[in-house]
């Protein structure tokens, strides 16, 4: 293998955003609010990349590098749409279990496919296609929604695509908004537009839930959803390559459910088991073109 060092990197990322789900609604069970962990989670990730980047500069010894103020604003702008998927995700988990909340998060494989054809008028491959269908298909079976005795909520639904559809955009963002910016500084200015999203979606809701537990799980929150993944992915990726990384990340499906399945005591069924496979499938189909070891 290639480097064995950077496939690591970004398994461990994956099962970083794995667990977060999981730690969000745990705290939920605990009586901390949602709006508090969102806010705690993106500012303290803002703080520390604030932090990182200066300490880059002084170890690099380099002057600051001047961003122009178009690609603030742009970066800025489209990095609300992380924060509106954090909110949104950990929202729709209060209403499904969260390994159907991983699932309707994960429809951003399609929604991100339909983006493509749409801004860039680039036509998918039959890969993409059969593995789009693939990905419907499991989605069905992974949600349950054959069976008329399991109660699914349709606000949850609703909540987890809007989080998929949210997701596919801060991809997009991160992968072709203002490139010639290095990527630890556009990754802080994502983060700051999602900070600023996130205060105004929760407002004065915010002050009335903060509270001192609030402050420990958000560091928690931060560390596993805004400070390891983006490092461990910015670290791995570039190594083993974005169809192998994509593949590779695709292991924060089963780590997200399989650690609501024993920290939360949720029931996952067989039928729900073969959809989230036939999921994993189809992302490894649509990234067949994979760099060879």
């Amino acid at each position: 293998m290639k480097n064995f060092k950077a496939v690591v990197y970004v398994l461990l990322g994956a099962v970083s955003y794995g667990l977060l789900a999981t730690i969000v609604k745990y705290a939920n069970h605990l009586g901390i609010g949602t709006s508090a962990l969102t806010f705690w989670q993106f500012f303290i990730g803002f703080v520390f990349l604030l932090v990182l980047d200066l300490i880059w500069r002084k170890r690099s010894g380099q002057e600051i590098q001047k961003v122009s103020f178009k690609s603030k604003s742009k970066l800025i702008l489209w990095g609300t749409s992380l924060g509106l998927t954090t909110t949104l995700y950990y929202i729709s988990i209060q209403y499904v279990p969260v390994s159907v909340g991983i699932i309707l998060l994960m429809q951003s494989i399609w929604i991100s496919l339909g983006l493509e054809i749409v801004i860039h008028k680039k036509r998918p491959n039959t890969a993409k296609i059969v593995g789009v269908i693939i990905v419907l298909i499991g989605t069905l079976l992974a949600t349950n929604i054959f069976d008329t005795q399991y109660d699914i909520s349709i606000e949850g639904l609703l909540l987890g695509l809007g989080a998929g559809a949210s997701y596919a955009l801060s991809l997009f963002a991160s992968s072709s908004i203002a490139l010639d910016v290095p990527s630890h500084i556009r990754s802080k200015y994502l983060v700051f537009g999602g900070l600023i999203l996130i205060i105004l979606f929760w407002n004065i809701h915010i002050i009335q839930q903060m509270s001192v537990s609030s402050l420990y799980w958000g560091i928690a929150i931060a560390i596993f959803g805004t400070i390891l993944p983006p490092l461990l992915f910015t670290k791995g990726i570039p190594e083993v390559g974005i169809s192998l990384g994509n593949i590779f990340a695709s292991l924060e499906i089963p780590v997200s459910i399989l650690s609501a399945v024993i920290i939360l005591n949720e029931s996952v069924e067989m039928i729900q088991w073969g959809g989230i496979l036939l999921i994993l499938f189809a992302i490894v189909l649509i990234n067949k073109r994979v760099e060879q070891y």
